[in-house]
């Protein structure tokens, strides 16, 4: 088991596997643009064809970094500052009642985990950097 988590190919699919969740995102953004167009307006992101498509590059080439391991801090950051505005614009628990803000509140514990898992390959990068 220590021989395959010190391989390259665990730290790739670890990469790919943390990742998953923005760059499937911006696929279906991409893929269904309209609806993405439509939930930029849901959440009264104007221009939303404009939000849509920053928010579709934003999710491709933050991910990439992060899964090509090139400048993955910067990557990372970018989906950290990403994952962060979602929570007062998407997941405003705090403004909600009754079952749906219990849902948005168990949403926005999931980004701040996911904002950490995004500080660990960040700092991960770094070490391994180091021993280079």
């Amino acid at each position: 088991m220590m021989n395959f988590l010190a391989s390259r190919f665990a730290r790739v699919l670890a990469r790919v596997v943390l990742t998953f969740v923005f760059w499937s995102a911006a696929l279906a953004k991409l893929i269904g643009f309209n609806e993405g167009v439509a939930e930029m307006a849901h959440f009264g992101l104007n221009p939303p064809a404009v939000f849509n498509v920053a928010v579709i590059v934003v999710l491709l080439v933050g991910s990439a970094l992060v899964i090509f391991d090139v400048f993955a801090w910067l990557g990372a950051g970018i989906l950290i500052v990403f994952t962060a505005l979602t929570i007062p614009i998407a997941h405003n628990f705090w403004t909600m009642s009754g079952p749906v803000r219990l849902a948005e509140f168990h949403v926005v514990m999931e980004h701040i985990s996911l904002i950490g898992g995004l500080m660990v390959v960040a700092c991960m990068s770094a070490m391994q950097r180091r021993v280079r």
